[in-house]
């Protein structure tokens, strides 16, 4: 293409608009008759790698291969200039296509090495491969040094430096010895990434003359060694034990750089003595799962396939029993250029608008250069070319001719990507793809998709007829597809016919033709039944099926899902099923399936078989024990046994059981063999190695099981090796420095021969390479001693005898075992969200020092006093809190305000608790106080009364003060207005004046601190009663007892026993007498057969109003009526009641009211019983006052008047 041509004027507007107009890429479709005769740019369909290392030794074969149409031509260029190939005798491109063949024998293979580039070419554009650079590989010589021989004291570490040659690919490296044995690498000494040999601490052992490393390049094929290297380990003045120290990366922190989607290898080398353990932890994340594993010991930590999430810092910990150090290498991930969407060919029509977009993304961003047929943007297109928006180009109004390759290339410091992507500009008229005169059958209520598959460009438009007139909308029930297919949502038999669709572009017209046929649905009319037969008669289902006349129907049956019994008695019409002579074995689900090739339908029934006559009574017995027992076909492992059944006894046989004796290792013992059906009279029998078998036979029926046959003859199997391995292999440490390994054994039947014992192989995971084993005899366990603490271990244990092995056995792993814990949780921190929590922080301890399976840390707390207290209080029990699996925090609840509290946390194995942590102290904040330890009132006087309290017995703080609340309590048991007043902290008895007499209080009483108010404490009291004169009881008039008694004078304590008056004597004389005069009246009444006379009635009630009334609240001075005083004393909200409903005056610092629960007896005010006067009150339907109380005698007395 012409580099002057220019492009014609496009929307060089908003984005957004050109894409509003830009026309959608067109699908090529895979018909090769389509594909035939259309105009394609070149696509590179093969290449080689980007980095391409050969051997020397064999042809470079650099691959090129494209397609397009017409078929492309291919060039190349080498280092940036053209490579002319058939100039060059030992290079040879393939015909049709562009992969060089270079044969460099005989010729330095150097002159060959560069960067090549290939170009496949045809007249609609240029598609190029990567750059690809060609190097030979390389296996240089070791460079000349001498080694000085080494002289180390026992314990000391070292580093035998290896400094291989660089090669290309790097070489791979080796330690061995001149005997070509490898160096043993273990926990102590390691190979390193870059081939040194590290020592963490030396043994005499390691001294030997030869220590050489190898490094063997893997294209070459060919090992170079270093010189030798001496190593003389003294022991005159060894080093002693000593804390882990890293010998690689030096230092506590190091960095490291990874590009995205290559592994990642960090590695971290301790030196110490006892040799550290090392592990591996991500600070603020987790190791990523699947991805992640250990080598050289734990000591290299590799991550596969690395992305972004990877960054951040990796903490390698080294571990010994003398402490633990740390380093942190912070690793960052950058990324070379990778796709999110790279661009995709485009076909447009001429005059249409399309886009290219290269998405990519990278660490740094990388940098997207846009190419045409190889040459740069703005040469090719010079001012008027299309718009380039980023990593997008906008092609507008498109033409002819102008059919192009762009290449996209991304690059950023660590690599590039490079796409071709053409844009064809085709001008095709439409083809219609769909087979002509289709058929489609449908049923009917159906959905019916008609197919209308097209090409062109531009696109076609699709549009649809019916019958060859009425132009389909896309509306219901039609609807056209974007890829023009016509779908109809339910389809009926009125849209059956003839559709025509059609394509249309700008450069022609195309039609086609398919036939939509609607079909009736097939259905079963008549359904069958379900049937009860008798046995012996025959049974019919019905299935009469409705169905489409054009489509061939099929009808099948099923019995319980399953084929029909493939028996004559079962017989199939056309629209029925008969079963003849029914058995009971033909009861079930009988189920009719009809279908054509568009549908199908089904309909199921039961049968049911019963006894069709009542039948004589048949005794049923268990039936008669096989005879004749005798074992044919002998062989090593099976043998065949026959026998004669006994009588079934009126009940078929339906199976038979035998069972076997081992005489050699169970004898007297029968255990079940196997069963066989009752029509059967041999069974074949597999056998067991080294068994003395006897046999017998047992037969069931629906009685049960046959008395057993009589024993066959004894048959003894060969001995071999054991067929199975023991079971539940298990490795537990019991104790530190050891592992119980134990399984369960095999039993004699199991060990096929003998001089069974147990071939008992372990090695410890990761570490080791050889298994250690040891043959156990007659036990089931075997204890390892001088193991490390808590290390996995790789179990087998393999059964054998004088025979041979068992099979390979499964590996199981167990654990060494644990020790206490080493270390302490650090970093313990407690922060104190409010007076009663505290929460602690600690960080987690690390795996070896827990030395065992981590179950969780303990927190230990004490209150150690209040801060307010100067010495620490005795006896304060040390709380502790127990927290599951690897957590790092805990919260203190219920802690006591305004204290000081120490707290310390240890970490727990199955073995114990580790050491404690240093003990924390905190304090907590200010609370509110507790409620006062007691409220007492004393000295009860008319108008005052006198409060005694005691200070709380938990003050949470500083204690400011007292605030007292109290109200007067009314007859109604209302409150009346409350008076406050407040105290200082040094006043605990407070006297109140200016009360009411004869009242009743009530006091709220609270403690306080700077923090606030407490909980208050209540309390009731009344003030002494003001005794008026007493008047006689007036028997006319209903009164009642005070539940109060009158004092002489208004004294607070001082009691009187009404018993003891001799006015009350008399009165109760009085009214005894009265009772029984009006008893007798009645009584003689009664027997003249006269009525009570209702005037004598209402003479004997007198009128309450015109009782005599006391001046101040209408009741008599020295009595009070039962209901006006249940009235007055009905407790208040919150407060306790005697279960008798009543309220006594207080006579002491403890009101009686807190006393009096239960009984029907009363005391009065001097502790006299006074329950032999009385009896029990009924329960008041107004009140529902469900406590008993004593009625006076004047009131036993009203109720005859």
């Amino acid at each position: 293409m012409d580099k002057k041509q220019k492009w014609a004027p496009g929307l060089e507007g908003v984005l957004l608009i050109l894409l509003s107009h830009m026309a959608a890429g067109l699908e090529v479709p895979l018909d090769p008759k389509v594909l035939e005769g259309l105009p394609q740019p070149p696509t590179i369909t093969l290449q080689s790698p980007k980095d391409y290392i050969f051997d020397p030794r064999d042809k470079i074969v650099i691959q090129c291969e494209a397609k397009g149409n017409p078929h492309p031509s291919f060039s190349w260029t080498r280092n940036g200039t053209n490579f002319d190939v058939e100039t060059d005798s030992k290079v040879v491109m393939k015909p049709y296509s562009g992969t060089l063949e270079i044969d460099i024998s005989g010729e330095k293979a150097e002159a060959y090495e560069g960067t090549y580039q290939c170009t496949a070419s045809n007249e609609h554009g240029k598609a190029l491969t990567n750059n690809i650079v060609i190097r030979q590989s390389r296996s240089p010589l070791w460079s000349k040094e001498k080694n000085e021989a080494i002289q180390v004291q026992k314990g000391s570490p070292l580093v035998l430096h290896c400094r291989p040659p660089a090669g290309l690919p790097p070489p791979v490296i080796f330690w061995m010895d001149h005997n070509f044995q490898r160096v043993p690498l273990d926990n102590r000494v390691t190979q390193a990434l870059n081939g040194d040999l590290y020592f963490s601490n030396v043994l005499p052992e390691d001294t030997r003359s030869n220590y050489i490393c190898y490094a063997r390049f893997y294209h070459t094929q060919t090992i170079q060694q270093k010189d030798p290297i001496s190593v003389t380990v003294l022991t005159n003045n060894p080093k002693g034990e000593r804390r882990p120290g890293f010998m690689w990366p030096v230092g506590e922190m190091s960095t490291k750089m990874v590009l995205r989607g290559e592994t990642l290898e960090l590695e971290c080398i301790a030196e110490g003595l006892p040799t550290p353990e090392v592990m591996w932890q991500k600070d603020g994340g987790r190791l990523p799962s699947g991805r992640t594993s250990f080598h050289e010991f734990k000591k290299t930590l590799t991550i596969i396939d690395v992305n972004e999430d990877d960054a951040g810092d990796y903490r390698c910990t080294a571990t010994n029993k003398l402490g633990s150090v740390h380093h942190i290498i912070k690793v960052t991930v950058k990324a070379a250029p990778f796709w999110i969407s790279a661009p995709r060919n485009l076909i447009l029509a001429p005059n249409e608008t399309g886009i290219l977009t290269c998405r990519v993304n990278g660490n740094p961003k990388p940098k997207i250069n846009w190419f045409v047929n190889g040459r740069s943007f703005k040469d090719f297109y010079e001012d008027n070319g299309p718009k380039v928006e980023e990593d997008t180009i906008i092609l507008s109004n498109v033409q002819s001719g102008s059919s192009a390759v762009f290449q996209c290339n991304a690059s950023n410091e660590f690599g590039y990507l490079l796409a071709n992507a053409f844009v064809s500009v085709l001008a095709e008229p439409p083809r219609i793809l769909t087979p002509a005169n289709k058929v489609y059958l449908v049923i009917m209520n159906n959905p019916a998709l008609l197919h209308c598959a097209s090409f062109g460009s531009p696109i076609p438009a699709i549009t649809w007829f019916k019958d060859g007139q009425t132009n389909i909308k896309n509306s219901d029930p039609y609807v056209i597809h974007e890829n023009g297919t016509l779908e109809i949502n339910m389809a009926q038999p009125m849209h059956s016919g003839k559709y025509t669709c059609t394509a249309t572009n700008n450069l022609g017209f195309k039609e086609n033709h398919v036939f939509l046929e609607v079909k009736e649905p097939t259905r079963i009319l008549t359904q069958p039944k379900y049937r009860v037969v008798q046995r012996g008669m025959s049974a019919l289902f019905e299935c009469k099926v409705k169905h489409d006349s054009s489509l061939i129907i099929n009808i099948s049956w099923l019995k319980d899902n399953g084929e029909l019994p493939d028996d004559q008695r079962f017989e199939v019409d056309d629209e029925s099923l008969t079963i003849r002579d029914v058995t009971e074995e033909d009861a079930g689900t009988y189920t009719c399936i009809t279908n054509t090739i568009l549908d199908q339908d089904s309909a199921s029934a039961m049968l049911t078989v019963v006894e069709a006559t009542p039948t004589p009574t048949i005794v049923l017995e268990k039936p008669d024990p096989p005879t004749d027992l005798e074992l044919t076909d002998q062989m090593e492992r099976s043998v065949r046994l026959t026998w004669i059944p006994g009588d079934e006894n009126n009940s078929p046989i339906q199976n038979f059981l035998i069972e076997y004796m081992d005489m050699l290792h169970q004898p007297g013992v029968w255990v079940n063999l196997t069963e066989v059906p009752g029509t059967s009279t041999t069974a074949q029998l597999q056998l067991s190695p080294y068994v003395y078998y006897m046999f017998r036979v047992r037969a069931q029926n629906d009685v049960g099981y046959s008395d057993p046959s009589i024993p066959s003859a004894q048959y003894r199997t060969n001995p071999s090796a054991p067929d199975e391995n023991p079971t539940n292999v298990k490795g537990v440490g019991t104790e530190p420095g050891n592992l119980v390994i134990s399984w369960k054994p095999l039993t004699g039947f199991q060990s096929n021969g003998p001089g069974l014992e147990y071939k008992v192989m372990w090695r410890q995971k990761d570490v080791e390479d050889d298994w250690t084993s040891m043959n156990v005899g007659n036990n089931s366990q075997l204890t390892v001693t001088q193991t490390p603490t808590y290390v996995p271990y790789e179990i087998k244990v393999q059964a054998f005898n004088d025979y041979g092995n068992g099979p390979e056995p499964a590996v199981v792993t167990g654990f060494s075992g644990e020790d206490l814990p080493l270390s302490p949780p650090d970093g313990v921190k407690v922060t104190v969200p409010n007076s009663t929590l505290a929460e602690v922080q600690w960080d987690p301890v690390s795996n070896p020092s827990i030395r065992g399976e981590l179950k969780g840390y303990r927190v230990y707390y004490r209150r150690v006093r209040g801060q307010h207290d100067s010495q620490e209080e005795a006896e304060q029990q040390e709380q502790v809190l127990t927290f599951s699996g690897n957590r790092t925090e805990a919260m203190l609840p219920d802690l006591q305000p305004y204290s000081v509290y120490n707290v310390f946390v240890t970490v727990v194995n199955n073995k114990g608790e580790g050491p404690p942590s240093p003990n924390k102290t905190f304090e907590t904040p200010e609370g509110v106080p507790g409620p006062p330890s007691f409220l007492n009132t004393m000295d009860h006087g008319l108008d005052t009364l006198t409060l005694k309290w005691g200070p709380p017995l938990s003050n949470n703080g500083h204690l400011t003060g007292y605030t007292l609340i109290y109200h007067p309590v009314n007859t109604t048991n209302e409150l009346g207005p409350a008076k406050k007043k407040f105290f200082p902290a040094n006043v605990t008895t407070i006297t109140l004046d200016s009360l009411n007499a004869s009242m009743l209080y009530k006091f709220y009483l609270n403690a306080e601190t700077r923090k606030g108010p407490g909980p208050n404490i209540t309390k009731e009291a009344y003030t002494a009663i003001d005794t008026g004169p007493t008047e006689s009881p007036h028997l006319s008039s209903p009164v009642t007892q005070s539940l109060h008694p009158p004092l002489p004078k208004a004294v607070p304590n001082r009691q009187v026993d009404i018993a003891t008056q001799g006015w009350f004597i008399g009165l109760m004389c009085a009214i005894a007498l009265l009772i029984l005069v009006l008893l007798i009246v009645c009584f003689i009444k009664r027997n003249k057969g006269g009525k009570y006379p209702v005037k004598e009635k209402e003479d004997a009630h007198q009128d309450p109003e015109i009782q005599p009334m006391k001046e101040d609240d209408g009741t008599f001075g020295e009595y009070r009526s039962m209901e006006s005083d249940t009235e007055d004393h009905k407790p208040l909200k919150g407060s306790r009641t005697p279960s008798n409903g009543t309220v006594r005056r207080d006579e002491s610092d403890d009101s009686l009211v807190d006393y009096g629960e239960g009984g029907d007896g009363q005391f009065n005010e001097d502790g006299s019983f006074i329950g032999q006067y009385s009896g029990k009150k009924e329960k008041d339907t107004h009140e529902g006052n469900e406590s008993s109380e004593a009625p006076s005698p004047v009131n036993a007395m009203n109720s005859f008047v």
